[in-house]
C-alpha cells in the first residue's frame, strides 16, 4: 500500500471516529454535562376520588333556620376536568442512568363535584373548585441506554402542592350557594414514563405521569357540600413535553 492510500485510510478512520465522539453531545450537550436546565409545558387532567360518610345520602338540616336545606342524595361523583401548567426544570446527574431532577410548576386548574338527587325534580349540583396551584416535586429519573438519539425512561417521586391565592369565597353566602374547598397545601406521589429524543441544539422529552394525593385534602365545613363527604384525594394525569 502506498503513502497516500496509508494517509487517506489513517485520515478517514481518524474522521469517522471524530465524528462518532461528537453524536453524544446532540441535543445541546445536556447529557454531556453533570447538570442542565430547561422548561416544561403541561395538559393535565385532574378529578377527586371521593370517600362518602356512612350517613352520607340524608338531607342536609339547618339547625339554625330548622329547615331541610338539601334532598336526598343519590349519588356524588367527580368528573376529570381538564388545566395546564407551566414549569422550569433542574436536572443532577447521578450515574450514566440515573438522574434526580426537580421541576417546579405553575397550574391552572379546576375540579369539580357533582351531587345527584333522589327527588327527579331536583337537578344535579355542580361545585367547581377552582384552583391555581404551585407544585414542588423531587423526581428520580432511570434511563435506558441511549440508542442514536433516543432513549427510554421511568420516573417516581414525590412532590408538595401549594394553593396560589385566596381563591373563591363565600363567607356571606347562603347554605345553598356554599363551595367546596381544599385545604392550603397537601402532598402526593407520583409515577412516569418517557422517553429523551436528541434533536442537534436541545434535548425534547414528551411524558406522562400519574399521581395521587396523600392524606385528605379537604377542608371540613358543617354546610350541604362538604358534610357527606368524608375524604376527597386528589388523581391527576399529566402529559408534558420537556425542553431542555
Amino acid at each position: 500500500m502506498s503513502k497516500t492510500k496509508y494517509l487517506l485510510v489513517v485520515l478517514f478512520l481518524f474522521c469517522s471516529n471524530l465524528l462518532l465522539a461528537q453524536a453524544p453531545a446532540w441535543g445541546g450537550g445536556a447529557d454531556q454535562n453533570d447538570y442542565s436546565f430547561g422548561f416544561t409545558f403541561s395538559y393535565i387532567q385532574s378529578s377527586f376520588k371521593i370517600i362518602k360518610k356512612p350517613d352520607w345520602r340524608s338531607p342536609y338540616f339547618d339547625q339554625l333556620n330548622n329547615k331541610y336545606v338539601t334532598d336526598s342524595l343519590k349519588s356524588i361523583n367527580s368528573n376529570s376536568l381538564p388545566g395546564f401548567a407551566i414549569g422550569f426544570l433542574y436536572r443532577y446527574s447521578l450515574s450514566d442512568h440515573l438522574e434526580v431532577r426537580t421541576n417546579p410548576t405553575l397550574i391552572f386548574a379546576d375540579r369539580s363535584i357533582t351531587y345527584s338527587y333522589v327527588t327527579p325534580s331536583t337537578d344535579p349540583v355542580t361545585k367547581q373548585i377552582q384552583a391555581t396551584s404551585a407544585d414542588i416535586p423531587l423526581e428520580f429519573k432511570l434511563k435506558s441506554d441511549r440508542i442514536q438519539d433516543f432513549r427510554m425512561y421511568l420516573l417516581g417521586g414525590v412532590k408538595y402542592t401549594l394553593a396560589v391565592g385566596k381563591g373563591q369565597s363565600d363567607l356571606n353566602s347562603a347554605l345553598s350557594q356554599k363551595l367546596v374547598k381544599n385545604v392550603g397545601g397537601f402532598g402526593s406521589y407520583e409515577a412516569g414514563i418517557g422517553c429523551d429524543i436528541y434533536f442537534e441544539f436541545f434535548k425534547l422529552s414528551p411524558e406522562i405521569k400519574l399521581s395521587n394525593s396523600f392524606g385528605n385534602v379537604l377542608m371540613p365545613e358543617n354546610q350541604p357540600f362538604s358534610s357527606p363527604i368524608s375524604k376527597l384525594s386528589l388523581h391527576t394525569i399529566t402529559f408534558s413535553l420537556l425542553f431542555e
